[in-house]
């Protein structure tokens, strides 16, 4: 699996954070990118998503996918970004190969949409050569929650983390991105202390270029 460009991480302290960090990367998403979204029961995904939603300029009432695979969020005309893209909201949890991802035909809507996969790692980066991954980590309990992947219940006994919760509470979060591909091959402009006060870059971080081979 190749290296991303570039990673960023960042401490949000409320859901109002993670709305206005997720609407400012939505701001600058375009039709064909492809976001990989990973977060444990409560780790914010549904807030992101609905920032994102807002930074693209689609129709409101954004939830969980959970109990249907992909929700589709058409753009708004007199939104924000009129005849910008659609947002397509996926969730792989019960998908266990990237045969599964293409029987729900993405390719096709990927033309007209931005595409946002939660626990699509290791299913969906056949679709573009670009792609940004998004973590989101709870700063309570996040350990725990997150060793519970869609890779290890089956292995481990565990029970499913599935997120049904709309509602996400003020508890401080650490949102990782990274690029990948062509597309991403510099970082966006994203909300620092200046901006967002409170979900400035982690103490004693600062964003990584891996090493490239020539």
């Amino acid at each position: 699996m190749s290296a991303p460009a570039w990673e960023r991480s960042l401490e949000v302290h409320t859901a109002a954070q993670t709305h206005a960090l997720a609407a400012a990367l939505g701001a600058v998403l375009e039709t064909g990118d492809l976001l990989v979204l990973t977060g444990e029961l409560g780790a914010g995904k549904t807030t992101f998503t609905q920032g994102l939603g807002e930074g693209l300029g689609v129709r409101a009432g954004i939830i969980s996918p959970t109990f249907v695979l992909v929700r589709i969020h058409p753009n708004l005309p007199g939104g924000p970004r009129p005849g910008g893209p659609d947002l397509v909201h996926v969730d792989a949890y019960r998908l266990e190969s990237a045969a599964e991802i293409d029987d729900i035909d993405l390719e096709n809507t990927m033309d007209s949409a931005v595409t946002v996969v939660e626990w699509g790692r290791g299913r969906v980066e056949h679709l573009s050569d670009s792609r940004l991954e998004v973590e989101l980590h709870r700063t309570r309990g996040g350990a725990a929650a997150s060793a519970q992947t869609p890779e290890t219940p089956a292995e481990t006994g565990a029970s499913p983390v599935l997120d049904f919760d709309t509602d996400d509470d003020d508890e401080p979060r650490t949102v990782v991105i990274r690029g990948f591909g062509p597309r991403w091959a510099e970082a966006p402009t994203l909300p620092g202390p200046e901006t967002m006060p409170g979900a400035g870059p982690l103490p004693g971080t600062t964003p990584q270029t891996p090493e490239r081979n020539p």
